[in-house]
This record gives structure tokens, sequence and C-alpha cells, in this order.
């Protein structure tokens, strides 16, 4: 396609990932862009990149030798799975065995990886292939390894919210797909395939979002005053009005689950946080709020205004 090694699938996606990028930056261009926004703006400049740069390379007319295009679009591969693991531990608190699956750690095993078992014998046998296959091996291995970490830490659930599981399913989704590219990559370089996987994992990460939005919207008469969308809210005092950009999207659905009745272990147990972070939350809740304790919060946002 355009002379060039890109499939039509891969430029498909590549206009629909552009396409979602530039919904949420023209969704939030008036609007202060929050933390969580600005993750996913980046983590989508990175699917962008990656289509972009394993679409359109290995070309013969680039400048440089040749396995410098290689160590572009496997940067950039790696770097994007990086970042999607850190998005999500970011974002929901999936986090899996911390010690061993830190960010940090996963950086050092997958570069030191691609210099050992990638770089070093291609640049000894001149095999692309074996180079590929050495470099497969270990690093599928631990993907598969994380992917069941991952999945037994977030399938736990005790009497789970509807929307916890659905998040949770999407992000073990992705996580699979990024488990299975090493393995796609070294199958041959059927673009229609391991982009589509690729690919797929960011939909889910975009089904998450557009899930949490939705979720907030539904909820939006129990955490009235979190999101400051009544006009009547002007009319009472600052001290009982809660501004939604004050308040985290973790603290907002802490809250809501607060107004649910739950307990602090039920919380943790249904976002897979620590009890004492929950505990972290609600406080800075309430001292955002302008309550003392968990009593106070309940009786002041179970009310229902009077004209």
């Amino acid at each position: 396609m355009f002379g060039t090694s890109i499939h039509w699938t891969t430029f498909f996606y590549l206009l629909v990932d552009t396409f979602i990028v530039l919904l949420i930056f023209y969704h939030h261009s008036t609007k202060k862009i929050l933390s969580n926004h600005s993750r996913f703006l980046k983590l989508g400049l990175l699917f962008i990149t990656y289509n972009a740069t394993g679409g359109f390379l290995p070309f013969e007319n680039f400048p440089g030798p040749f396995i410098l295009q290689y160590v572009i679009t496997y940067g950039v591969a790696i770097t994007l799975c990086i970042y999607l693991i850190y998005y999500l531990y970011k974002e929901y608190d999936i986090l899996v065995v911390r010690m061993h699956f830190s960010i940090q750690n996963l950086v050092i095993l997958a570069s030191s990886s691609f210099i050992m078992l990638f770089l070093i014998p291609y640049f000894l046998t001149s095999s692309l292939y074996w180079a590929r296959v050495l470099f497969t091996i270990p690093i599928s291995i631990m993907a598969f390894i994380f992917l069941w970490f991952f999945y037994k830490r977030i399938s736990n659930l005790e009497n789970p919210n509807r929307f916890f599981l659905r998040r949770n399913k999407f992000s073990v989704l992705s996580i699979s797909c990024i488990a299975l590219l090493p393995i796609l990559t070294v199958i041959g370089d059927y673009q229609w395939l391991t982009f589509t996987t690729m690919n797929i994992a960011f939909y889910a990460v975009t089904a998450i979002k557009i899930d949490s939005h939705l979720y907030f919207l539904e909820n939006k008469t129990k955490m009235y005053k979190v999101f400051a969308w009544n006009e009547k809210q002007s009319k009472y005092p600052a001290k009982d009005k809660i501004i939604y950009e004050n308040l985290t999207r973790r603290e907002i659905e802490v809250g809501l689950s607060i107004l649910s009745n739950l307990t602090y272990k039920e919380i943790a147990k249904d976002l897979f946080i620590a009890k004492n972070t929950v505990s972290k939350h609600a406080s800075n809740i309430f001292k955002k709020t302008g309550v003392k304790n968990r009593r106070q919060f309940l009786s002041r946002f179970r009310k229902k205004f009077k004209k």
C-alpha cells in the first residue's frame, strides 16, 4: 500500500487510533486535561507511532543500516507494551507482584533481552530469523507468567460490582494481547494478525475509559455534588459543594462505594488495593468535602436538596 510494506488493515487501525486520540484531545481542549486523560492520550500516541513505524518499516530506501529499522520498530513496540502495563497500574491500581513486575524491572528485562538476545545474535549470525527466535523465547515465557499472575490477581472477586468486573476483563484482554505479541512476531510479518491483536489491546482500554465515564454518569444522582452539574449548587454555601476537578477518579470510585454502604475492606477487594489505601482515599475525600468522618459524609451527601 502506498508503495510501502504497510497493510491496509494496519493503515485502517492507524486512522481509527488517530481519530480516538483527536476526539479525546478535542473533548478536553477547552478544559484542564487531568492526569488520567493525559496518560490515555500518551498511550494513544504510542499506538499511532507503533502502527506507523511497524507498518511502513522496513523499506529499502531507509537511510542508515538495515538493522536500525528493526531497532526502531522493536523499540517502539517494547515501549508501548511497558507503557500499557504502566497505564493499567496507575489508572486502576491493578498491581501484580510489585517486587518482580515493577515498571523498572520490566524496562530492565525488556531492554537487556533485546540487546543480549536480539542485537548481539544478529550481528554474530546475520540472521534475523534466529535473532527473533532467541529474543522471543524468554520474553514469551515472562509475558505469559505475568499474564497468569495478572489474571489470578484480578479474578478473585467476591460479590463483584459489574463495573469493576467488566473493567478487569478488558484489562486481562489487553495484557493477553501483549503476551501474544512476541509469538506473533516470530511467526512472521503478518501485519493483519499482529496489528489486529495489538490494537485490540488499545480498544479494550478505550472501552474501559468509556465504561468508566458511563459508570459515573449512571451514578451522578448518588454523587450529585461531585459532578457539580446542577444549577442549584450556587444557592448553597461553599462548604456544601464538591467540585469534580478536586477529586481524582479513584476518589470518586471510593466515594461511590462509601455511599453504597460498602466497608473499607469490601472496597479494597473491589478495587484491588490495600485497606489502608482506601482509608487514605477516604481521608482525602472527607477533607475535600469539608466533613470529619464517614458518618458526616453519608449524612451530608445523602440528603436531598430542599427547594
